[in-house]
Protein backbone atom coordinates (compact mmCIF):
# COMPACT_ATOMS: atom_id res chain seq x y z
CA UNK A 1 0.00 0.00 0.00
CA UNK A 2 1.27 3.29 -0.74
CA UNK A 3 1.73 5.63 2.04
CA UNK A 4 -2.19 7.96 1.96
CA UNK A 5 -3.77 4.33 1.75
CA UNK A 6 -1.88 3.38 4.84
CA UNK A 7 -3.01 6.06 6.45
CA UNK A 8 -6.35 5.64 6.35
CA UNK A 9 -6.39 2.99 8.44
CA UNK A 10 -4.37 4.02 11.42
CA UNK A 11 -6.13 6.09 14.00
CA UNK A 12 -4.96 7.54 17.85
CA UNK A 13 -5.74 5.50 20.59
CA UNK A 14 -7.59 8.10 22.47
CA UNK A 15 -10.28 8.61 19.54
CA UNK A 16 -13.66 8.48 20.76
CA UNK A 17 -15.62 5.25 18.77
CA UNK A 18 -17.73 7.98 16.66
CA UNK A 19 -14.49 8.64 15.15
CA UNK A 20 -13.36 5.28 14.64
CA UNK A 21 -16.52 4.54 13.40
CA UNK A 22 -15.96 6.93 10.85
CA UNK A 23 -12.09 5.99 10.19
CA UNK A 24 -13.47 2.30 9.36
CA UNK A 25 -15.97 3.48 7.15
CA UNK A 26 -13.49 5.69 5.06
CA UNK A 27 -11.02 3.03 4.52
CA UNK A 28 -13.83 0.14 3.72
CA UNK A 29 -12.00 -2.81 5.05
CA UNK A 30 -13.79 -2.93 9.01
CA UNK A 31 -10.44 -2.60 10.87
CA UNK A 32 -8.74 0.57 12.26
CA UNK A 33 -5.20 0.33 14.26
CA UNK A 34 -4.31 2.59 16.65
CA UNK A 35 -1.13 3.88 17.70
CA UNK A 36 0.25 5.97 20.68
CA UNK A 37 1.77 9.47 20.76
CA UNK A 38 4.75 7.66 19.26
CA UNK A 39 3.48 6.09 16.39
CA UNK A 40 3.73 2.93 17.92
CA UNK A 41 1.17 0.40 17.61
CA UNK A 42 -1.12 0.13 20.16
CA UNK A 43 -3.73 -2.08 19.00
CA UNK A 44 -6.92 -2.71 16.80
CA UNK A 45 -10.49 -1.99 16.81
CA UNK A 46 -13.14 -3.95 13.98
CA UNK A 47 -16.42 -3.00 13.52
CA UNK A 48 -17.30 -5.91 15.19
CA UNK A 49 -15.69 -4.69 18.21
CA UNK A 50 -17.46 -0.96 18.52
CA UNK A 51 -20.83 -2.93 17.74
CA UNK A 52 -19.79 -5.74 21.02
CA UNK A 53 -18.75 -2.63 22.94
CA UNK A 54 -22.09 -1.04 22.19
CA UNK A 55 -24.24 -3.96 22.96
CA UNK A 56 -22.65 -4.18 26.70
CA UNK A 57 -23.43 -1.11 27.35
CA UNK A 58 -21.01 1.22 26.39
CA UNK A 59 -21.43 4.80 25.28
CA UNK A 60 -20.32 5.92 21.22
CA UNK A 61 -18.34 8.72 23.01
CA UNK A 62 -16.18 6.49 24.98
CA UNK A 63 -12.05 6.30 24.12
CA UNK A 64 -11.71 3.37 21.05
CA UNK A 65 -8.77 1.71 23.50
CA UNK A 66 -11.70 0.97 25.75
CA UNK A 67 -13.11 -1.09 23.03
CA UNK A 68 -9.82 -2.03 21.03
CA UNK A 69 -7.91 -5.60 20.90
CA UNK A 70 -4.75 -4.50 22.51
CA UNK A 71 -3.05 -7.50 21.22
CA UNK A 72 -3.03 -7.27 17.42
CA UNK A 73 -1.83 -9.55 14.90
CA UNK A 74 1.54 -7.83 13.36
CA UNK A 75 3.88 -9.14 10.71
CA UNK A 76 7.59 -8.30 9.86
CA UNK A 77 7.60 -8.69 6.36
CA UNK A 78 5.30 -8.86 2.97
CA UNK A 79 6.09 -12.63 2.95
CA UNK A 80 5.22 -13.50 6.44
CA UNK A 81 1.95 -11.32 6.17
CA UNK A 82 0.71 -13.23 2.99
CA UNK A 83 1.37 -16.12 4.76
CA UNK A 84 -0.39 -14.87 7.85
CA UNK A 85 -3.42 -13.87 5.73
CA UNK A 86 -4.01 -16.56 3.65
CA UNK A 87 -3.83 -19.27 6.11
CA UNK A 88 -6.66 -17.89 8.32
CA UNK A 89 -8.35 -15.12 5.58
CA UNK A 90 -7.68 -12.37 7.89
CA UNK A 91 -8.58 -8.72 6.83
CA UNK A 92 -6.04 -6.76 7.29
CA UNK A 93 -2.34 -7.91 8.56
CA UNK A 94 0.30 -4.75 9.61
CA UNK A 95 3.45 -5.28 8.81
CA UNK A 96 6.22 -3.17 11.74
CA UNK A 97 9.64 -2.75 11.96
CA UNK A 98 11.43 -3.06 15.20
CA UNK A 99 9.98 -0.64 17.15
CA UNK A 100 6.56 -1.43 16.37
CA UNK A 101 5.43 1.43 13.72
CA UNK A 102 3.29 0.26 10.84
CA UNK A 103 5.62 0.69 8.01
CA UNK A 104 2.97 -1.49 5.63
CA UNK A 105 -0.49 -2.96 5.12
CA UNK A 106 -0.99 -6.47 3.32
CA UNK A 107 -4.76 -7.12 2.46
CA UNK A 108 -5.21 -9.82 0.08
CA UNK A 109 -6.44 -7.66 -2.62
CA UNK A 110 -7.77 -9.58 -5.25
CA UNK A 111 -8.86 -12.34 -2.75
CA UNK A 112 -12.48 -11.24 -1.73
CA UNK A 113 -14.32 -13.60 0.41
CA UNK A 114 -17.97 -14.43 -0.82
CA UNK A 115 -21.15 -14.11 1.06
CA UNK A 116 -22.55 -16.92 2.42
CA UNK A 117 -25.79 -18.21 1.80
CA UNK A 118 -28.95 -17.44 3.76
CA UNK A 119 -31.75 -18.37 2.08
CA UNK A 120 -34.15 -16.55 4.38
CA UNK A 121 -37.45 -14.97 2.97
CA UNK A 122 -37.52 -11.03 2.64
CA UNK A 123 -41.00 -9.79 2.95
CA UNK A 124 -41.03 -5.60 1.74
CA UNK A 125 -43.54 -3.23 2.71
CA UNK A 126 -44.00 -1.57 -0.67
CA UNK A 127 -47.77 -0.02 0.13
CA UNK A 128 -46.91 3.41 1.24
CA UNK A 129 -47.74 6.61 -0.78
CA UNK A 130 -43.94 7.74 -0.56
CA UNK A 131 -45.45 11.89 0.50
CA UNK A 132 -41.91 12.81 0.96
CA UNK A 133 -40.90 12.43 -2.32
CA UNK A 134 -43.72 14.17 -4.20
CA UNK A 135 -44.11 14.84 -7.02
CA UNK A 136 -42.54 12.38 -8.21
CA UNK A 137 -45.08 10.03 -6.25
CA UNK A 138 -47.72 11.44 -7.86
CA UNK A 139 -46.56 9.57 -11.26
CA UNK A 140 -44.56 6.44 -9.89
CA UNK A 141 -45.08 4.42 -7.02
CA UNK A 142 -41.88 5.24 -4.40
CA UNK A 143 -40.36 1.41 -5.02
CA UNK A 144 -40.22 2.24 -8.83
CA UNK A 145 -38.55 5.27 -8.54
CA UNK A 146 -34.90 4.53 -10.45
CA UNK A 147 -31.69 5.25 -8.35
CA UNK A 148 -29.44 5.07 -11.16
CA UNK A 149 -30.60 2.64 -13.62
CA UNK A 150 -32.60 0.37 -11.77
CA UNK A 151 -35.74 0.83 -9.14
CA UNK A 152 -35.09 1.25 -5.25
CA UNK A 153 -36.96 -1.93 -4.95
CA UNK A 154 -35.26 -4.08 -7.26
CA UNK A 155 -31.68 -2.60 -5.77
CA UNK A 156 -32.83 -3.97 -2.29
CA UNK A 157 -33.62 -7.34 -3.67
CA UNK A 158 -30.60 -7.79 -5.23
CA UNK A 159 -28.82 -7.06 -2.32
CA UNK A 160 -30.73 -10.28 -0.19
CA UNK A 161 -30.29 -11.81 -3.39
CA UNK A 162 -26.57 -11.27 -2.91
CA UNK A 163 -26.78 -13.56 0.38
CA UNK A 164 -29.05 -16.18 -1.80
CA UNK A 165 -32.11 -14.50 -0.17
CA UNK A 166 -34.64 -15.12 -3.24
CA UNK A 167 -38.17 -15.71 -1.44
CA UNK A 168 -39.92 -12.18 -1.65
CA UNK A 169 -43.22 -11.45 -0.22
CA UNK A 170 -44.26 -7.66 -0.91
CA UNK A 171 -46.78 -5.61 0.47
CA UNK A 172 -48.84 -3.12 -1.82
CA UNK A 173 -51.16 -0.77 -1.89
CA UNK A 174 -50.58 2.32 -3.28
CA UNK A 175 -50.23 2.31 -7.57
CA UNK A 176 -50.26 -1.76 -7.06
CA UNK A 177 -50.79 -2.45 -10.44
CA UNK A 178 -47.59 -0.49 -11.54
CA UNK A 179 -45.67 -2.52 -9.55
CA UNK A 180 -47.07 -5.75 -10.34
CA UNK A 181 -46.35 -4.76 -14.25
CA UNK A 182 -43.08 -3.62 -13.65
CA UNK A 183 -42.31 -7.50 -12.56
CA UNK A 184 -44.50 -9.17 -15.00
CA UNK A 185 -42.07 -7.57 -18.01
CA UNK A 186 -38.38 -8.16 -15.93
CA UNK A 187 -36.60 -10.32 -17.28
CA UNK A 188 -34.85 -11.24 -14.27
CA UNK A 189 -38.15 -13.09 -13.21
CA UNK A 190 -38.31 -12.78 -9.53
CA UNK A 191 -39.94 -15.12 -6.98
CA UNK A 192 -42.76 -13.07 -6.01
CA UNK A 193 -45.68 -13.37 -3.75
CA UNK A 194 -47.82 -10.18 -3.58
CA UNK A 195 -50.12 -8.77 -0.58
CA UNK A 196 -52.94 -6.75 -1.48
CA UNK A 197 -54.15 -4.22 1.29
CA UNK A 198 -57.17 -2.85 0.74
CA UNK A 199 -57.29 -0.20 3.11
CA UNK A 200 -53.68 1.42 4.51
CA UNK A 201 -52.14 -0.65 7.13
CA UNK A 202 -48.92 1.39 7.93
CA UNK A 203 -45.38 -0.05 8.31
CA UNK A 204 -46.43 -2.82 10.14
CA UNK A 205 -50.11 -3.79 10.07
CA UNK A 206 -49.49 -5.58 6.56
CA UNK A 207 -47.68 -8.05 7.99
CA UNK A 208 -51.25 -9.46 8.96
CA UNK A 209 -51.60 -10.67 5.36
CA UNK A 210 -49.18 -13.09 5.73
CA UNK A 211 -50.14 -15.28 8.45
CA UNK A 212 -49.79 -18.58 8.09
CA UNK A 213 -46.91 -18.24 5.30
CA UNK A 214 -44.00 -16.89 7.30
CA UNK A 215 -42.23 -20.23 8.73
CA UNK A 216 -38.92 -19.35 9.11
CA UNK A 217 -37.15 -15.98 10.25
CA UNK A 218 -37.13 -13.52 8.13
CA UNK A 219 -35.97 -10.28 7.12
CA UNK A 220 -38.96 -7.18 6.65
CA UNK A 221 -37.44 -4.03 4.94
CA UNK A 222 -39.22 -1.03 3.96
CA UNK A 223 -39.09 -0.30 0.66
CA UNK A 224 -36.47 2.78 0.66
CA UNK A 225 -33.65 1.67 2.69
CA UNK A 226 -30.50 -0.21 1.01
CA UNK A 227 -27.97 -2.02 3.23
CA UNK A 228 -24.67 -2.79 2.92
CA UNK A 229 -23.82 -4.20 5.92
CA UNK A 230 -22.87 -7.81 6.91
CA UNK A 231 -26.75 -9.84 7.37
CA UNK A 232 -24.37 -12.83 7.78
CA UNK A 233 -23.47 -11.52 11.28
CA UNK A 234 -26.95 -9.72 11.85
CA UNK A 235 -28.44 -13.34 11.55
CA UNK A 236 -26.19 -14.52 13.09
CA UNK A 237 -26.65 -12.12 16.63
CA UNK A 238 -30.89 -12.74 16.35
CA UNK A 239 -30.32 -16.33 16.47
CA UNK A 240 -27.77 -16.33 19.39
CA UNK A 241 -29.68 -13.76 21.47
CA UNK A 242 -33.11 -15.50 20.65
CA UNK A 243 -34.75 -12.46 19.44
CA UNK A 244 -38.34 -12.21 18.22
CA UNK A 245 -37.08 -9.16 16.52
CA UNK A 246 -33.84 -7.63 15.97
CA UNK A 247 -33.92 -3.92 15.03
CA UNK A 248 -30.59 -2.78 12.38
CA UNK A 249 -30.01 0.53 14.09
CA UNK A 250 -27.31 2.57 12.13
CA UNK A 251 -25.27 5.12 14.30
CA UNK A 252 -25.17 8.72 13.04
CA UNK A 253 -23.14 11.33 13.93
CA UNK A 254 -24.41 15.00 13.53
CA UNK A 255 -22.36 18.23 13.62
CA UNK A 256 -24.33 21.38 15.08
CA UNK A 257 -22.75 24.11 12.84
CA UNK A 258 -22.99 26.73 15.91
CA UNK A 259 -21.94 27.24 19.60
CA UNK A 260 -24.23 25.53 21.74
CA UNK A 261 -24.94 27.12 25.05
CA UNK A 262 -26.27 25.50 28.05
CA UNK A 263 -28.27 27.64 30.08
CA UNK A 264 -28.83 27.91 33.85
CA UNK A 265 -30.80 30.10 36.38
CA UNK A 266 -31.16 34.07 35.53
CA UNK A 267 -29.39 33.09 32.33
CA UNK A 268 -25.74 31.82 33.96
CA UNK A 269 -23.84 30.24 31.33
CA UNK A 270 -23.25 26.61 32.58
CA UNK A 271 -21.34 25.14 29.80
CA UNK A 272 -20.67 26.21 25.93
CA UNK A 273 -19.51 24.35 23.25
CA UNK A 274 -18.16 25.28 19.56
CA UNK A 275 -20.12 22.94 16.92
CA UNK A 276 -20.36 20.30 18.76
CA UNK A 277 -21.01 16.38 17.51
CA UNK A 278 -24.13 13.87 18.73
CA UNK A 279 -23.80 10.28 18.17
CA UNK A 280 -27.10 8.40 18.31
CA UNK A 281 -28.43 5.03 16.83
CA UNK A 282 -31.75 5.36 14.44
CA UNK A 283 -34.03 2.35 12.72
CA UNK A 284 -32.74 2.10 9.18
CA UNK A 285 -36.68 0.40 8.87
CA UNK A 286 -34.75 -3.05 8.20
CA UNK A 287 -35.86 -6.08 10.65
CA UNK A 288 -34.86 -9.39 11.84
CA UNK A 289 -38.70 -10.80 12.56
CA UNK A 290 -39.51 -14.59 13.55
CA UNK A 291 -42.88 -16.02 12.39
CA UNK A 292 -45.01 -16.06 15.97
CA UNK A 293 -44.70 -12.20 15.52
CA UNK A 294 -46.72 -12.12 11.85
CA UNK A 295 -49.29 -14.83 14.12
CA UNK A 296 -49.72 -12.43 16.62
CA UNK A 297 -50.64 -9.88 14.41
CA UNK A 298 -54.44 -8.46 14.13
CA UNK A 299 -56.43 -8.83 10.82
CA UNK A 300 -56.59 -5.43 8.99
CA UNK A 301 -55.63 -2.74 11.60
CA UNK A 302 -53.09 0.00 11.35
CA UNK A 303 -50.03 0.05 13.00
CA UNK A 304 -46.80 1.35 12.73
CA UNK A 305 -43.53 -1.17 13.16
CA UNK A 306 -42.19 0.71 15.84
CA UNK A 307 -45.27 -0.06 18.13
CA UNK A 308 -45.44 -3.67 16.83
CA UNK A 309 -42.27 -4.08 18.78
CA UNK A 310 -43.25 -2.33 21.29
CA UNK A 311 -46.28 -4.78 21.67
CA UNK A 312 -43.70 -7.68 21.80
CA UNK A 313 -41.47 -6.02 24.76
CA UNK A 314 -45.07 -6.24 26.64
CA UNK A 315 -45.32 -9.57 26.18
CA UNK A 316 -41.29 -10.34 27.57
CA UNK A 317 -40.32 -10.93 24.31
CA UNK A 318 -36.53 -10.79 23.48
CA UNK A 319 -35.96 -7.40 20.82
CA UNK A 320 -33.00 -6.20 20.33
CA UNK A 321 -30.62 -3.62 18.17
CA UNK A 322 -28.11 -4.47 16.11
CA UNK A 323 -25.68 -1.46 15.44
CA UNK A 324 -24.11 -0.97 11.94
CA UNK A 325 -21.79 2.59 11.08
CA UNK A 326 -23.91 5.11 8.85
CA UNK A 327 -21.69 4.32 6.26
CA UNK A 328 -23.65 1.32 5.33
CA UNK A 329 -27.10 2.73 5.19
CA UNK A 330 -28.58 4.60 2.26
CA UNK A 331 -32.13 5.98 2.72
CA UNK A 332 -34.22 7.25 0.14
CA UNK A 333 -37.35 8.77 2.45
CA UNK A 334 -36.69 12.15 0.71
CA UNK A 335 -35.59 14.19 -2.31
CA UNK A 336 -31.97 14.94 -1.17
CA UNK A 337 -31.44 11.81 -0.16
CA UNK A 338 -32.35 10.39 -3.12
CA UNK A 339 -30.17 12.37 -4.48
CA UNK A 340 -26.64 11.45 -2.20
CA UNK A 341 -28.24 7.50 -3.01
CA UNK A 342 -27.70 7.92 -6.64
CA UNK A 343 -24.09 9.65 -5.80
CA UNK A 344 -22.72 7.21 -3.57
CA UNK A 345 -24.26 3.75 -5.77
CA UNK A 346 -23.26 5.61 -9.44
CA UNK A 347 -20.88 8.63 -8.77
CA UNK A 348 -21.96 12.60 -9.38
CA UNK A 349 -23.98 13.66 -12.29
CA UNK A 350 -26.03 10.10 -12.44
CA UNK A 351 -29.78 10.18 -13.00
Amino acid sequence: MDKSEIENFIGKNDLPLSKAMQAIDKNANGILFLVDENDRLFGCITDGDIRRFLLSGGKITDQVSQAANLKPLTAHSSDEAKTMYHKKNYVVIPIVDGEGRIVDLYNGIGNEKKRGALNLPVVINAGGRGTRLDPFTRVLPKPLIPVGELPIIELIMQEYQSYQCDEFHIIVNYKKELMKAYFNDNENHYNISWYDETVPLGTGGGLSLLKGKMHDTFFFANCDALLTANYERMIEFHKQNNNVITIIGAVKNISIPYGVIEMGINGAIEEMKEKPEFSFVTNTGIYIVEPEVVEEMEDNVSIGFPDVVELQKQRGKRVAVFPISENEWMDMGQIPELERMRNRLYGEGQV
